[in-house]
């Protein structure tokens, strides 16, 4: 399939406010100047993320598609099939299309031939990864796990065997408000020896990341209620 001339940018945005300087490259700052459609979870948090840029643009000039996942696919398509200028997906945090409902409108991108351009930014989860000490040449993302709490036990065991029969790091997360009740599961469904990785507020001033077995966590439970938090077991 022929290309178009339009590009469709992938663009991350920070993991925590006030690192603007510190984790994005000005590459991100060049595309959003010249960009003026962009794809986004939340209206709101994207004028903003935009103004905190200080580049000059007219926020009010700009067109926003509200992509998350409540958004029907046939709207995303017939947004994405009527771009006439180039485009770009801007995450709730950290890169579109991982663990993001920007994959949609890439999807049909490609479908019609529009060139996807990712730009280099930071993901929560591999620097989670690469700070945890755990194996980074065969690992999965999960996501989120059963909230139900039998079928989220059976989980946490399943990775742990996962991790043994496989030498595959395990990574997953939850919805921050969740994160003490979860940690608690963790700890009471996996065995003593079992490594687990705690990787909080990343990129922020506050960042936490340690690995440490499980028994250590029972006698050193950290503070992460409410806090974006990356979990790995390796």
């Amino acid at each position: 399939m022929n290309q178009s001339p339009i590009n469709l940018y992938l663009i991350p945005t920070v993991l925590a406010e006030g690192t603007n300087d510190q984790v994005l490259s000005p590459q991100i700052k060049d595309v959003i100047v010249n960009v003026d459609v962009f794809f986004v979870e939340n209206v709101r948090t994207a004028r903003r993320f935009i103004s905190s840029l200080k580049l000059g643009k007219v926020i009010d000039n700009i067109t926003f598609f509200e992509l998350n996942k409540d958004t029907p696919r046939s709207v995303t398509m017939a947004q994405v099939k009527s771009l006439t200028q180039n485009a770009g997906i801007l995450s709730e945090a950290g890169c579109p299309g991982v663990a993001d409902p920007g994959a949609v409108a890439v999807d049909f991108a490609h479908q019609i031939g529009i060139r996807v351009v990712p730009l280099v930014g930071p993901s929560s989860i591999l620097l989670a990864l690469m700070a945890s000490g755990m194996s980074g040449q065969s690992f999965t993302f999960h996501g989120y796990l059963p909230i139900d709490k039998m079928e989220r036990r059976k989980a946490i065991q399943q990775l742990e065997r996962d991790v043994k029969q496989k030498d595959q790091t395990q990574i997953f997360m939850e919805t921050p408000f969740r994160n003490s009740s979860f940690l608690e599961a963790i700890l009471e469904a996996a065995q003593p020896e079992t490594l687990l990785c705690v990787a909080a507020n990343i990129t922020s001033p506050e960042e936490f990341i340690e690995t440490h077995p499980v028994k250590y966590w029972k006698k050193n439970f950290p503070d992460v209620q409410k806090q974006p938090t990356i979990f790995l077991i390796g």
